[in-house]
């Protein structure tokens, strides 16, 4: 396809990567195409006017709570950084939130065994729930990987069995920390005392 810089004087590229002269392009079209690429140059603009605000934002908060903590003795949040301010009158509150990016190892596949093994014993009279849990749980999904919420959602089951508990554990052995994201969300007290979101979400305005 040709680029845009390499386009000669009085020709434009159409989406199949042909050259059209202008003479040939229906005004109808020059337009939508005025009007697309407006709206796209100030969604550019506002993505990195909002990735510069949430990055001095971030930044403001890990060194209040920095100062807090080395000068006042205050801490802040609770655990994996996760951190909570409320302004003085308790109308705002900011909350930073690390969320885990979680992968299974081999080790998984242990697991799996593991789990097989316990329900060949449990063959005759097992729950169907349980089944059709288990079986629901190691499905992977579009990416073609295993949900590591659907799988740990077996752990919440209460089942006293050697085999079942060694299962547990190697799931637990099996997770993967790949990386952190950190997100920002604001919110706003509303007149009933709950709080509401600011929604950063161009979708929710």
């Amino acid at each position: 396809m040709n680029n845009q810089n390499t386009v000669p004087a009085g020709y434009r590229t159409n989406a199949q990567g042909h050259l059209i002269p202008e003479s040939q392009v229906k005004p109808v079209d020059k337009l939508r195409d005025e009007v697309v690429m407006m709206i796209v140059a100030a969604a550019r603009q506002q993505r990195q006017a909002l990735a510069a605000f949430k990055l001095e934002s971030m930044q403001r908060i890990a060194d209040f709570t920095d100062l807090s903590a080395s000068e006042y003795g205050v801490e802040y949040g609770g655990t994996k950084g996760n951190v909570t301010l409320v302004s003085f009158d308790g109308r705002y509150k900011l909350i930073r939130a690390v969320g885990e990016h979680r992968v299974f190892d081999e080790r998984i596949q242990a697991a799996k065994k593991l789990i097989d093994d316990c329900i060949g014993e449990w063959s005759v009279g097992v729950n169907e729930k349980i089944m059709a849990m288990i079986d629901h749980a190691f499905r992977v999904n579009k990416q073609g990987k295993i949900d590591i919420n659907q799988v740990l959602s077996l752990r919440q089951l209460n089942i006293d069995d050697t085999k079942w508990n060694e299962a547990m554990d190697a799931i637990a052995d099996a997770i993967q920390v790949t990386g952190t994201s950190q997100y920002l969300r604001i919110y706003e007290r509303q007149a009933d005392g709950n709080y509401q979101q600011i929604s950063l979400d161009l979708a929710k305005l």
